[in-house]
């Protein structure tokens, strides 16, 4: 063989050799990073199946009040029902299942919010113990949604940059591994709310 041949050889084996290696390395960085983000989806999933399951005693607590704002109490269990039935699997966190999943949410926060602004004028539910409780309870776990969401952002965040680098976004491709969705702020929520007396 020549000398050149065998330079070439050499030298196409050695790209081969780290190319493989790369790949390899990215693989498993990937996998990581992938398993990490459904990890934190579970969490997040966790801490929303958490508010759904004081729901029914927050408004079993509430319908003891007897003038209380009927629509008020239906829009609620209805806002439940949506946002139970909409199901997000880990493997599929597209930005557009990610929006519906939040936008479902968002209108329970919402009517979770109007039901606590409105028992400010029942001073009897105001001292019921178990209101109160769950109440607590209820601004704890959106305390946790939100460390949970923003866990699950950084999570994405990280994936998304490792297969978006080079060479590694050759290697993603290849190996098919897709950007992840973020959870992003709801339409409106950059302006104060008006608060009214």
């Amino acid at each position: 063989m020549k000398r050149s041949t065998l330079i070439l050889v050499a030298i196409i084996g050695a790209i081969v050799l780290f190319g493989g290696c790369g790949a390899i390395n990215f693989q498993r960085k990937g996998v990581t990073a992938e398993e990490n983000i459904k990890g934190k989806w579970a969490n997040v999933q966790s801490e929303y199946q958490r508010r759904t399951d004081l729901i029914p005693n927050l408004v079993n607590t509430v319908k003891g009040e007897a003038n209380f704002e009927q629509k008020t109490l239906t829009d609620i269990v209805e806002a439940r029902s949506k946002a139970t039935q909409i199901k997000v699997d880990p493997n599929d966190l597209s930005p557009e299942k990610l929006k519906e999943f939040q936008a479902a949410q968002g209108q329970l926060s919402q009517a979770l919010g109007r039901l606590l602004m409105i028992t400010e004028n029942y001073p009897n539910l105001k001292a019921n113990e178990g209101f109160r409780n769950l109440q607590t309870q209820l601004e704890g776990t959106e305390n946790r949604i939100k460390v949970a969401r923003n866990d699950f952002n950084s999570a994405t965040q990280e994936f998304n940059t490792l297969i978006k680098r080079f060479p590694n976004n050759i290697y993603s491709g290849l190996m098919g591994f897709k950007a992840k969705g973020y959870f992003e702020a709801e339409p409106g929520s950059d302006k104060a709310p008006e608060v009214k007396f």
